[in-house]
């Protein structure tokens, strides 16, 4: 969301090159065996944490050596398809959406996960916690390296009290009053995404769900050619004069920034917003806030993105096994705790124990908005994405292709930014998604 934030933009060509963790000088370079970690997050607090990770685990096993590497975000799908075509695959990969991990184990890519489950100790999860990474044959096909909460309203309080909005709206209506409110000395109301990514799919998906709909049903029939979907656009329509021009282009990077620079007086992001704000523009610090994202009305509940994001392990590997030690070993207190602190609120811990850790509640970020990292720890754990939209939703192991294939991206940009017909744009991608689903 995911994953797949702000501190995931190093893209790396061809994944050639590698963070510092690999770069410092160590005996390693004789060591026996390699295991190769992948992921799109690369901040430099959440680098330092990998480093310690991996410095712990093969001071507890002797000829092994960890080579981090960095994916991007928006092209993690083709450098994996790169990967497994060539045999050439990483041991371990962290950090995609859930959906993901599912299409690619439904393709016989990606190794069963049971046994680092049980390593880690499933007791501990938060209930349900793992039923999003089940597949259709009863196997887990990873699990998750933490939750998160993806598409929150976050608010400037100091703004909404200079515009006289007496509290957070609940539905798109007062949200689009808000920000009609809030709009002025060069500051926008809101920094949706409109351009032809991921961010556009996944936020958008969510505002189906908010107009009360869904991409598909319980069966997995397509269903996005509903009432709620053209409710959807229309309302996604209304805000973009509320958005800076450059939303036309917007990814997670800009979308974070625009909140967090003070662009904006609303913005849509994860908790990584708190750290951010805290480092970059600690004067707007004490006058932020978030909330659930609106829906059309009030009788609608809230839908909360979570991307789940993943542990996994490619079933190429030729190191399985340690692989899943390796894996299980990203749980262990110290190491975990210091993962999740260089983005405190960002990414959630899935682990009961984790959360009532006092070393994990010290951090002050944690403790200068307990309401908020309370509130969005509730919403992400009852959270949903596109390929597990609901309880009553099977896991949908094409949604990771449907992603991919950009087609709800794309017909927000038809429908919204080129003025093409609703209906007819609507038609269109039920038909391109009943064509992945059918391929």
């Amino acid at each position: 969301m995911k994953n797949m934030m702000i501190g995931r933009r190093t893209a790396l060509k061809g994944l050639a090159a590698t963070t510092a963790i690999t770069a410092l000088p160590r005996a390693a370079m004789a060591q026996e065996t390699t295991l190769r970690w992948w992921s799109p997050q690369s901040a430099p607090a959440q680098v330092a944490a990998y480093e310690s990770q991996i410095a712990a685990f093969e001071a507890a096993n002797p000829g092994v050596r960890v080579l981090f590497e960095t994916t991007s975000d928006e092209g993690y799908a083709p450098q994996l398809a790169a990967a497994f075509s060539s045999g050439e695959v990483p041991d371990i990969v962290t950090h995609l959406p859930s959906f993901a991990v599912q299409s690619y184990y439904s393709n016989g890519l990606v190794a069963p996960f049971n046994d680092v489950i049980e390593m880690i100790g499933p007791d501990d999860y938060y209930d349900g916690a793992n039923e999003v990474f089940k597949a259709a044959d009863g196997n887990y096909v990873g699990t998750g390296i933490g939750n998160s909460a993806a598409n929150m309203l976050w608010l400037r309080t100091d703004l909404m009290e200079e515009a006289g909005v007496d509290g957070a709206p609940e539905t798109w209506d007062e949200l689009r009053a808000a920000c009609q409110a809030m709009q002025k000395n060069g500051i926008y109301g809101a920094p949706l995404p409109y351009g032809a990514n991921s961010m556009t799919t996944l936020i958008f998906s969510g505002v189906i769900h908010q107009a009360g709909g869904q991409i598909f049903d319980t069966d997995l029939n397509v269903a996005i050619d509903s009432q709620a979907t053209r409710d959807a656009l229309e309302w996604y329509a209304s805000m973009r004069e509320l958005c800076p021009p450059g939303a036309t282009n917007y990814s997670w990077g800009e979308a974070i920034t625009a909140f967090v620079s003070g662009a904006t007086a609303t913005g849509i992001y994860t908790g990584r917003v708190l750290g951010n704000v805290n480092a970059q523009n600690p004067p707007i610090a004490d006058h932020i806030t978030c909330v659930r994202y609106p829906t059309k009305s009030a009788d609608i509940a809230p839908w909360t993105f979570n991307d789940f994001p993943s542990v996994f392990i490619p079933a190429q590997s030729a190191n399985i096994d340690l692989a899943k030690q390796f894996a299980a070993s990203l749980f262990n207190p110290d190491g975990y705790i210091q993962q999740l602190h260089a983005a405190p609120g960002h990414v959630l811990p899935v682990l009961k124990s984790i959360n009532e850790n006092p070393q994990y509640q010290a951090n002050e970020i944690i403790q200068k908005y307990p309401q908020e990292v309370d509130l969005m720890s509730q919403a992400a754990a009852g959270g949903f994405n596109l390929g597990y939209e609901s309880p009553a939703h099977p896991s949908n192991d094409k949604a990771g292709e449907v992603v991919g294939s950009g087609v709800i991206a794309q017909m927000v940009q038809r429908v919204v930014l080129n003025d093409e017909n609703a209906d007819q744009v609507i038609g269109e991608t039920a038909q391109a998604i009943e064509a992945i689903m059918n391929g």
